[in-house]
């Protein structure tokens, strides 16, 4: 299958996926989370492929969602745009957390928003320690999706995720690291290297009772998770058609801090 906003790559019984859209800092609009969803059920129906590693081309890992999708659909006054990508999103989400064999986000630089998504739904997490993380959904107005509202409190704990939604700060490697949002922090230089390391040393072990034990980790979580993919979904098309939300992505593309109104 040919793929044209994703690097596709299998070796070593190990599929490494690199979002390739970096001019967009790999920002997800319709055609990279097609590509993004195809490729992860490749990797759920190839038995040679024993981990799965999750990266970004250029300077980030994943900046969020493509901010001109959510433009188009208020100038557009039509919530389809934002409601395909949110269900594209969704099956990245469900397919990550189904997959029957380790996961790794490989994290290369900026993780955003639908990008801090897709991290915390992977098994592990590496980050360079120049990485910065940021929720900023709020920041424009909007409401968190792809699960946020559930992964992310799992790993960080309530009141840390209720600070990121409320305070919207951007936070470095080290205090992801300290957070447990990321399993280890490499140099720049070091990614590559110590994300397939760990890759090897999965897809060299019992590939049948990780997936049982990923099954079992996930038996009290994914229905929940499925029902949260779905509210999140509504909420962000609700939050999309506030006057706030539209202010906020004024202000983002003027370049200015928004001025809210709470309406």
């Amino acid at each position: 299958m040919e793929f044209r906003k994703i690097i596709f790559q299998k070796s070593n019984n190990i599929a490494t996926i690199k979002l390739n859209r970096p001019k967009k800092f790999n920002a997800l609009n319709i055609e990279l989370a097609s590509d993004l969803a195809k490729a992860l059920e490749i990797c759920l129906g190839d038995e040679d492929i024993r981990a799965v590693i999750i990266t970004g081309e250029g300077k980030a890992f994943c900046a969020a969602g493509d901010i001109s999708v959510l433009k188009a659909s208020l100038e557009t006054d039509s919530s389809n745009m934002l409601s395909e990508l949110i269900d594209l999103l969704n099956i990245i989400i469900i397919n990550i957390r189904s997959m029957p064999k380790p996961v790794i986000a490989a994290i290369n630089g900026a993780v955003v928003a639908a990008g801090m998504s897709i991290a915390a739904a992977c098994d592990l997490r590496i980050c360079v320690s120049s990485a910065k993380f940021r929720q900023s959904y709020t920041g424009i107005g909007f409401t968190g999706d792809g699960g946020w509202m559930l992964l992310v409190p799992l790993l960080l704990g309530f009141g840390r995720a209720t600070e990121l939604l409320l305070l919207d700060p951007v936070f470095d490697a080290m205090q992801a690291l300290d957070w447990g949002f990321v399993n280890n922090v490499v140099g720049d230089d070091e990614l590559e290297r110590v994300s397939t390391e760990m890759a090897i040393k999965l897809a060299q072990g019992p590939t049948k009772a990780f997936a049982i034990a990923k099954e079992n980790l996930n038996h009290a979580m994914l229905g929940l998770l499925k029902r949260q993919l779905e509210l999140e979904r509504s909420g962000m098309v609700k939050a999309s058609k506030t006057p706030d939300s539209r202010e906020g992505l004024d202000a983002f593309f003027e370049k200015r801090r928004p001025k809210f109104t709470g309406k």
